[in-house]
C-alpha cells in the first residue's frame, strides 16, 4: 500500500517572535526614558551649582569686599555692614521706614550674612534643599519688598527704572530654589542620596 506524503510543505515563512521585538523595544524605550532622566537629573543639578555659587559668591564678596558689589576694604571682616548700604537706601515701598531701622544692625548683619552661607553651601553640596529653598524664598522676598518693583515712582518722586512689576529676578530665583527642592536635584553631583540616608533626615523628612 502507497503512502501518499503531504504536498503541503514548510516554506520557511515565520512570523516574527512578538515577545522578542516587545522586550527589545520596551528595552530600548526604558533606557531612552533613564538617559531623558539622567539628563533632567543633570541639567537640575548644574542649575542647583551655579544658584550656590551665587549666594556663595554675594557671602564673599560682602565678607572680604573683592570691590565688585562691595567695595575694597568695606567687607564685613574690615567693619563694613552687609545690610547698611542696602537697606539704608531703600526708597520706595511699604517696609521703607522699618528697613532703614534694620540697616547696619548687627542682628541684621548675622541673620543676612549666615543666611547667604547656609543657602549657597546647602544648594552647592545638594543637602537640605528645602531648607535652602525656605530660607532662600524669604530671604528673596524680603529683598522684592525692599525694591517694591510694582512702584512707578519712588518716594522722592522719581523714576523707579522697574523694568517688571512682579517677576524681577527675585521671584526667578525663589521658584528656581523650590523647583530644586522640588525634584531632589541634590541627588546628581552632589550629597543629596547620602543626606538623605542619614538616619535624622529619614526621621525628618523636611530636612531632605
Amino acid at each position: 500500500m502507497a503512502v501518499h506524503q503531504s504536498t503541503h510543505r514548510s516554506s520557511g515563512f515565520r512570523l516574527p517572535s512578538l515577545r522578542r521585538e516587545g522586550a527589545v523595544s520596551a528595552s530600548g524605550a526604558a533606557s531612552s526614558r533613564a538617559g531623558v532622566l539622567t539628563a533632567r537629573a543633570y541639567v537640575f543639578a548644574s542649575a542647583r551649582v551655579l544658584m550656590g555659587f551665587v549666594f556663595l559668591w554675594a557671602f564673599l564678596d560682602k565678607t572680604f569686599g573683592f570691590g565688585y558689589a562691595t567695595a575694597s576694604g568695606k567687607g564685613w571682616i574690615d567693619g563694613g555692614s552687609p545690610t547698611e548700604g542696602f537697606l539704608g537706601h531703600v526708597a520706595v515701598g511699604p517696609m521703607e521706614s522699618t528697613f532703614h531701622s534694620w540697616a547696619g544692625a548687627a542682628w541684621a548683619d548675622w541673620l543676612f550674612m549666615l543666611g547667604l552661607l547656609g543657602i549657597g553651601l546647602a544648594l552647592t553640596a545638594g543637602v537640605a534643599l528645602r531648607l535652602a529653598a525656605a530660607a532662600g524664598s524669604v530671604m528673596m522676598a524680603f529683598m522684592w519688598v525692599a525694591e517694591w518693583p510694582p512702584a512707578k515712582h519712588l518716594s522722592d518722586g522719581s523714576a523707579s527704572m522697574s523694568t517688571n512689576p512682579f517677576a524681577d529676578y527675585h521671584v526667578v530665583y525663589a521658584v528656581v530654589l523650590i523647583a530644586l527642592a522640588v525634584v531632589s536635584a541634590g541627588d546628581a553631583l552632589g550629597l543629596g542620596r547620602m543626606w538623605a540616608r542619614l538616619p535624622i533626615v529619614r526621621d525628618h523628612t523636611w530636612l531632605r
